[in-house]
């Protein structure tokens, strides 16, 4: 009987000495072992198959996989100063598992504590318009600092977005306004430029016409048929000014009888 307890004590044990000395680590896992306090120079383990020594090695496991990291919105006070409410996206990815255990505390808070004070602080040195119409820029640059700063950490930022920018209302109905009014200018000037170049036109068209004749009363032909074409019931004839220009000078004849009076008159001896 005593026999019996001893062999279940012994597979007791013998299950939680190899619970605790074999770790399966996946293909994007990384173990950073620790024997007795300090780290092994052999570097981060795995994948695969890991055997440690029961309650002398302890294993952190660290993830090489992309980290997609919300930062919350920050507020931000523009070099305009203009208030508004960033937030923005980081992907980043553990490069090196035994810094990052090592280095820093929690390299996730470390990297999102450091992304916002770098938001802050390099939009905080733009200007509105440059956020708004320049933000691929913006993002390069958040990029290289965020990086520079968690490389010794055993991190590579990839990528920063900037996600959305909440503006006051009164700086939206500003810019709408201002929009506008752009709008606006560019429609008059494009309207002065049209009044412009038909006004050119025309005047080349009057000065051929002056010189043919004959194009004129072609063009009053090609008039005429445009407007038959389109099934109206009135039909306008153009009448050349030119025909009427005989009618419009004054006559300057006399009578033939008050011409002969008028010569009788002249012979005659006025005393």
């Amino acid at each position: 009987m005593y026999y019996n307890v001893f062999i279940i004590v012994l597979i007791f044990f013998a299950v939680i000495v190899l619970s605790s000395a074999i770790r399966i680590l996946r293909e994007y896992e990384r173990g950073v072992v620790f024997r007795l306090g300090r780290v092994l120079d052999k570097g981060a383990k795995g994948p695969g198959l890991i055997l440690l020594i029961p309650f002398i090695d302890k294993m952190v496991r660290i993830s090489l996989r992309i980290i997609v990291m919300d930062v919350p919105p920050q507020d931000v006070i523009t070099r305009d100063n203009v208030s508004i409410k960033v937030n923005a996206v980081i992907y980043f990815r553990v490069i090196d598992p035994q810094k990052a255990v090592v280095e820093v505390e929690n390299f996730l808070t470390a990297t999102s504590q450091f992304s916002q004070t770098t938001l802050r602080s390099v939009l905080g040195q733009s200007e509105l318009d440059d956020l708004l119409s320049q933000r691929d820029k913006i993002n390069l640059h958040l990029q290289q600092i965020i990086d520079l700063k968690t490389e010794p950490w055993g991190i590579k930022v990839t990528a920063v977005e900037v996600k959305q920018i909440d503006l006051p209302q009164e700086m939206q109905r500003a810019m709408a306004k201002q929009a506008e009014a752009e709008r606006e200018r560019r429609s008059k000037v494009i309207s002065a430029e049209g009044e412009y170049q038909a006004s050119q036109r025309l005047s080349d068209a009057a000065k051929i016409l002056s010189e043919q004749p004959s194009a004129l009363t072609l063009r009053y032909l090609q008039t005429l048929r445009e407007i038959a074409t389109e099934n109206n019931s009135t039909t306008i004839f153009p009448v050349p000014i030119d025909l009427l220009k005989p009618f419009m000078q004054p006559s300057v004849e006399l009578h033939p009888k008050e011409d002969k009076l008028a010569k009788d008159t002249e012979g005659d001896d006025p005393t």
